[in-house]
């Protein structure tokens, strides 16, 4: 399956851009919507990830903004794993509440971990509470990518990939490995990451190898 990564700005955009779509990611720390625009969008008939990194919010706005696309029926709620434990424990609880499940994600922008630093860590995002445990490294070289995707191994369920150009074909390998979703950027303008590969041309790579 395919996850569609969104940012768009306003409630229509984002509306429209998620039209069609199996299951979409929400960057909500990309947009200005309102409580009541994110009440709107993520009470759409779509499965939807409310996602909303640190940057542009403070802790107790994610928080508020998470739980506001909780409430309104996200099925799955992202979080990293370098948050607070209250933070963490109040998300992940509220989230039970409101039947959404939680994915517990991992980003490291530099390097790609040892494989021994790698299970630790998918290790903690399971112990935290994580339904799914997310694993996002910037690739370097070869080896990383052999590193990351050697994580498939567990009977865990995890989504593991690498970030930039020399790691986009393990966002291919992913779901081929056993990965619930990858990631995708909606066309090739639109990227909410180093390396994503736009939706039209990653689902022509998996059918041409589901179909060969």
């Amino acid at each position: 399956m395919i996850c569609v990564s969104i940012a768009e700005s306003t409630l229509d955009d984002n509306i429209k851009a998620i039209q069609n779509e199996e299951l979409a990611e929400i960057r909500l720390d990309l947009t200005d919507l309102s409580d009541n625009e994110i009440k709107i969008l993520f009470s759409q008939p779509v499965r939807l990830i409310a996602t909303c990194r640190k940057g542009k919010y403070k802790d107790e706005e994610r928080k508020h903004k998470l739980m506001q696309a909780i409430k309104a029926g996200a099925t799955y709620v992202d979080i990293e794993i370098e948050t607070s434990v209250s933070f963490k424990k109040e998300l992940i609880n509220f989230a039970r509440e409101n039947n959404c499940k939680i994915i517990i994600s991992y980003h490291n922008f530099e390097l790609t971990p040892s494989r021994k630093e790698l299970i630790k860590i998918i290790d903690s995002c399971f112990n935290a509470g994580a339904d799914i445990a997310k694993i996002v490294c910037i690739v370097n070289s070869k080896k990383d990518n052999a590193r990351i995707l050697s994580l498939y191994e567990t009977d865990k369920q995890i989504i593991a990939f690498g970030m930039g150009d020399k790691g986009k074909f393990t966002r291919i390998a992913a779901v081929l490995l056993g990965a619930p979703f990858t990631y995708a950027s909606i066309d090739k303008k639109n990227q909410t990451a180093k390396g994503q590969i736009n939706k039209q041309t990653l689902a022509l790579i998996l059918n041409n190898i589901y179909n060969a």
